[in-house]
């Protein structure tokens, strides 16, 4: 923990600071924050780049920060041992970056060291220090079993005194302001709520983690249905935490888009009303959510002239805009749909102005209409072998219907 005369990391004010300051001011103030401030400065920092944020001089420091960290060997990112032990089982749901958009089922890493501060400093101090003493002794002495049992008895803590104070509205408030002087992030908030979600099922997250293949790489019929029972057991004590367990599934997916099949494949038909109505019909935003993180990495990627990279990402999306569009049926008329068309708008946009960088005649990678794969022949034949698949899996459910109607008119 930091001391209590150790500047608070609010990136509002350090980008003031940064943008206004001499480079000699700018040394000296870093020099008075200790590693693990500095640490977070160059999250904050790193997360304000990536959402797009023009901080003038922040270059430098972020540079030297990072070759800091590089030279000791650390990461960044890495909480300390007890906050590690404390957020083992968020780990499989973490994403980095700094996306503030919707985000079904994961949370941000960059929100765990202002969460860790709001506990440590503010929730449950004393608990917190007892905790963290008790942890380096387990730890020092290789004690695993142990500290993984001490670990989950202060998650149990936490998550009986947020209870008592998130669920209303001027405890949300005071949680809503508190984290505000660690960090900047929107998404703190959100990710803390998550965070309550998970640790009330994390044994049953865990045992459904477990139950996962290592890897799908086509989600063919088969692997379908039996995740959908997977999912259809895990449903029935944990509803709220459905979007967790479809995000570990989308972990093990090759091609991220295919999780939209949980919800298609358990729809009466591909209208995008049907789709919405099924249980796991957020499979779909959450298909979005990762095609905004695309739009984000593209953005920071074209910022550092990473042209290649650019192009394997655009080509990425492009093919989760195809399958999405082949996939639902009235998509332009759903809220998914408005959605899609406002992100690939802002890629398009992004696009446009790499390519206008250059004359029409010299021609750019990002332009090229192979990154549409789809619209080539061998994409054809694959749309219409979709729609065969399409219009068999539609025959057999209503000869299934027709069936099971039959067998009651007999009962």
């Amino acid at each position: 923990m930091r001391s209590g005369n150790e500047p608070v990391v609010d990136s509002r004010l350090i980008a003031n600071h940064i943008a206004m300051a001499q480079p000699d001011r700018i040394q000296e103030f870093l020099q008075r924050l200790r590693p693990p401030t500095r640490s977070s400065l160059l999250t904050e920092l790193e997360r304000l780049e990536l959402c797009g944020a023009e901080i003038p001089g922040s270059a430098a420091i972020v540079e030297k920060l990072r070759a800091e960290f590089r030279t000791n060997g650390q990461s960044q990112k890495r909480p300390s041992n007890p906050a590690r032990y404390f957020f083992a089982p968020l780990e499989p749901l973490l994403v980095d970056g700094a996306a503030e958009h919707a985000n079904s089922g994961r949370l941000q890493r960059g929100s765990l060291a202002a969460i860790w501060e709001w506990i440590t400093r503010d929730l449950l101090p004393t608990m917190a220090r007892d905790y963290t003493s008790q942890m380096n002794e387990l730890i020092a002495a290789d004690k695993q079993r142990e500290a993984r049992q001490a670990a989950s008895t202060f998650q149990t803590k936490v998550v009986k005194s947020l209870e008592n104070t998130i669920g209303s509205p001027d405890g949300a408030a005071q949680i809503r302001n508190r984290l505000a002087t660690y960090t900047a992030s929107q998404t703190a908030f959100d990710d803390l709520t998550k965070m309550l979600s998970v640790l009330h099922a994390r044994d049953a997250l865990e045992k459904f983690n477990d139950a996962l293949p290592v890897k799908i790489n086509q989600l063919e019929d088969a692997q379908v249905t039996k995740l959908t029972q997977l999912l259809d057991a895990f449903r029935k004590d944990h509803a709220e935490q459905v979007p967790f367990a479809l995000a570990l599934v989308a972990a093990r997916l090759r091609t991220s888009w295919h999780l939209i099949r949980l919800a298609t494949k358990a729809a009466p038909s591909k209208n995008a009303a049907d789709i919405a109505a099924t249980p796991y019909a957020v499979a779909v935003s959450m298909v979005l959510d990762r095609l905004d993180d695309s739009r984000a990495t593209l953005r920071a990627a074209l910022r550092n002239e990473r042209v290649l990279v650019a192009r394997e990402i655009l080509a990425g999306v492009y093919d989760t805009e195809y399958a999405l569009g082949v996939r639902i049926d009235r998509l332009a008329e759903s809220d998914w749909g408005r959605r899609l068309g406002e992100l690939m708008a802002a890629i398009a946009a992004l696009v446009e102005a790499e390519v206008s960088r250059f004359p029409e005649e010299v021609g750019h990678v990002l332009g090229s209409r192979s990154l549409r794969g789809h619209q080539s022949l061998a994409g054809r034949m694959t749309y219409w072998t979709w729609k065969g698949r399409d219009a068999v899996s539609a025959g057999a459910a209503y000869c299934r219907r027709l069936v099971g109607r039959a067998d009651k008119s007999r009962a």
